[in-house]
């Protein structure tokens, strides 16, 4: 999983409340368990004019131009940034898959779905929940090539104009994502004291091997 330290990163408004994870990527893509290809599905019945479905190429797929993803300004955003209740619905994992593959490292909002919000620390995405009155303000402020700079060690997000908002993070989650670690990671850390455990084993009960 790669480390997240600070980001200074382009941000995309995406103005809307309660979006759940069928929106963020819709049932029709489940079927794969593996973690890269599903960014060009990102929001994909927002994104597209058409139905989308596993495999399509997309580069010829009708577009709404209406869509943030679709302007040109907002090309290569690095921070999403959205409303209440982000990630609500299913718990499907994809959900930061599709995310990440996309591009992002980081979410503001002014709150998470629990389960989207734990995903996210498992997949090298920082979720970061603010009072919906910053929220409120960096709508506000967003225009396009509108960047903002997140460091992870002090949990602030810094404006480009000084303004700086604080956010909570616990420390394992903080620790993961500062040394790039996942739940896989976690455990081959100890991986000299499983495999003791396990030679053991062998030498205790060898009818299991």
């Amino acid at each position: 999983m790669q480390k997240f330290t600070t980001l200074t990163g382009l941000v995309v408004p995406l103005d809307r409340s309660n979006i759940d994870t069928d929106a963020i990527i819709p049932k029709q893509f489940l079927k794969s368990i593996h973690k890269s290809g599903f960014g060009p599905n990102l929001f994909d019945e927002w994104r597209y004019l058409d139905h989308g479905e596993p495999g399509q190429n997309c580069t010829n797929r009708p577009l709404n131009k209406d869509f943030i993803l679709n302007q040109a300004d907002y090309q290569g955003g690095e921070i999403l940034l959205t409303r209440h209740n982000f990630g609500c619905g299913s718990s499907r994992e994809h959900a930061p898959w599709a995310l990440l593959d996309y591009g992002f490292r980081a979410i503001i909002a002014s709150s998470f779905a629990d389960i989207f919000y734990n995903n996210c620390f498992k997949n090298g995405i920082l979720p970061i929940a603010l009072d919906k009155q910053e929220v409120d303000s960096l709508f506000t402020s967003v225009i396009p090539n509108y960047k903002l700079t997140i460091d992870l060690s002090t949990q602030v997000v810094n404006t480009p104009n000084g303004e700086k908002f604080s956010f909570e993070i616990d420390n394992f989650s903080k620790y993961c994502l500062l040394n790039g670690l996942d739940d896989i990671d976690l455990t081959l850390q100890h991986a000299d004291a499983i495999k003791a455990y396990e030679n053991k084993q062998k030498q205790i009960t060898p009818w299991l091997f």
